[in-house]
């Protein structure tokens, strides 16, 4: 996991030295001791023996503690190289100027093999450590590039943190485009009260926060590479957050600009619908009232209905766009009875027989299909909408079918026409408002009746969607749930508890 990762970023404790902390003294100091001992059985054998081992401990006290504790071996190490000849002077033969020529060649050696050691070990730790840091930033980066939401990032961001930095807890706390955020990670198992630092979370002149962290109790501050790597990994946070921010200014501008796009699709939608039965109105009202003009009772016949037609349909647009508004506005509450959905579809094929002639309308009713809790007049509606729509699609004489079956525990309706068909990539979208289709932008219609039923049948506890029609053309097909014949205020009940459910 992310919050238990071992960087190993922390720094040494700032000494005098750096590097020297009790530990290398004491590998300085036990490593020429231990060489010493083992020299003297050695030393009648010549001072090769005693050398080696001294440089030996050097090496080791130089892997072990550190560069200094080398040196501070190679010192030691020469100052028991001199007492071993002291004591065994016959034997390792050093005196006088030979002793001080040898005590000052060791030391030299012993310097330079503790500088070399401990420079190659300091270089393989700095190494280490830039593996380290370079995979923590690695992790940041991955984090913030992963696209999830700021503030869950900003909590996978502190939690990181702790561990690396030796910290009590990190603290983040920003501000977004107007909305706070602020996340906070914290180890129990540590004491508060440590030192603190605080790092701002900016990108060029954008400050987008602080992030605050506390070290525990008597602990030292953050050391300057600690600090600079904390820094490092701040600007990523920041710039991560940057780029959040413009990702949404640009949602919110795609969305602002499809919203223009879809007023003004209804706008000229319309526009356009209102005004073609309105020409036909004045066309009729005009040639009535021309006192020129001469009409037999057939010809006047002929312009009232078609008045009476073209307002029937102008009321229809406003219904339809007033519906549409009660949708949006949350409006739309089905006033359940226990009713037949055969009974609803045999009114609604009375009622547009007469007005649909140009297809032939056929119904299809399955035996004993059950009542369901509906609102009569909004499942008339849906009706209506899927008839007028597949009648509009249809070629001339084509047949229309509006069929009604049980299915279960639902009633499924379906209305089957033989015109274009509805493409795959459309079957989704034909039900949003205003739409009318990629292949077939220039159809009659405002694209609103299917828009309605969906919103219908939704409140209804149903769903709608398109088939594939035997043939060709399409299937507009719905289900609405069955409840079995109860008390009116049981069914108003069951109904709420079935579309709180779905």
């Amino acid at each position: 996991m992310a919050n238990t990762m071992d960087l190993g970023v922390n720094e040494p404790e700032r000494r005098r030295f750096p590097g020297l902390r009790v530990r290398g003294v004491a590998i300085a100091v036990v490593a020429p001791a231990a060489a010493g001992v083992a020299s003297i059985p050695l030393a009648r054998n010549g001072p090769a023996a005693a050398i080696a081992l001294f440089l030996l401990a050097i090496v080791i006290a130089t892997v072990a503690g550190g560069l200094w504790a080398g040196l501070l071996a190679a010192v030691l190490s020469s100052l028991g190289l001199v007492f071993l000849s002291e004591a065994q002077g016959l034997a390792l033969q050093l005196e006088g100027t030979e002793e001080a020529v040898t005590t000052v060649v060791f030391l030299t050696v012993a310097l330079v093999v503790g500088i070399l050691v401990g420079g190659a070990a300091e270089e393989r730790a700095r190494a280490s450590r830039r593996e380290r840091e370079a995979r923590l930033l690695g992790h940041l980066s991955s984090r913030f590039v992963s696209g999830e939401v700021p503030d869950r990032v900003l909590d996978d961001f502190v939690r990181v943190l702790l561990e690396p930095f030796g910290l009590v807890s990190a603290e983040v706390h920003v501000e977004l485009d107007g909305t706070q955020l602020r996340a906070r990670a914290a180890r129990s198992e540590l004491t508060p009260g440590g030192p603190d630092s605080v790092v701002p979370l900016v990108v060029g002149p954008v400050s987008f926060g602080t992030l605050r962290v506390e070290r525990p109790a008597g602990r030292r501050p953050l050391g300057p590479h600690e600090q600079l790597l904390l820094e490092a990994a701040s600007k990523q946070a920041a710039a991560a957050l940057d780029r959040a921010r413009l990702d949404a200014r640009a949602r919110l501008a795609q969305l602002d600009a499809e919203t223009n796009q879809l007023r003004a699709a209804m706008f000229s939608s319309v526009t356009h619908d209102f005004r073609t039965p309105l020409a036909s109105i004045k066309a009729g009202v005009t040639s009535l009232l021309d006192p020129s003009a001469e009409h037999d009772p057939t010809q006047e016949r002929e312009l009232l209905t078609t008045i009476l037609e073209e307002t029937d349909r102008l009321n229809r647009l406003v219904g339809n766009i007033l519906d549409l508004a009660r949708i949006r506005a949350g409006a739309l509450i089905p006033a359940r009875n226990e009713a037949g959905l055969d009974e609803i579809a045999e009114v609604v094929v009375a009622r547009l027989v007469p007005r649909l002639d140009d297809v032939r309308i056929v119904l299809d009713i399955d035996d004993d299909v059950p009542s369901v809790a509906v609102d009569e007049m909004q499942l008339d509606q849906v009706m209506t909408n899927l008839l007028e729509n597949a009648a509009r699609h249809s070629p001339p004489g084509g047949e229309v079918r509006l069929s009604v079956a049980p299915s279960d525990d639902r009633v499924i309706v379906r209305v089957t026409d033989h015109g274009p068909g509805v493409p795959v990539g459309d079957r989704e979208r034909i039900f949003e408002a205003f739409y009318r289709g990629a292949s077939i932008p220039d159809s009659p219609g405002t694209g609103l009746g299917l828009a309605i039923a969906n919103a219908i049948v939704t409140a209804h506890g149903g769903r709608i969607w398109v088939e594939d029609a035997v043939g060709d053309g399409a299937t507009f097909a719905f289900e609405i749930p069955v409840y079995a014949a109860m008390p009116r205020a049981d069914l108003a009940r069951a109904a709420a508890d079935q579309q709180a459910r779905t």
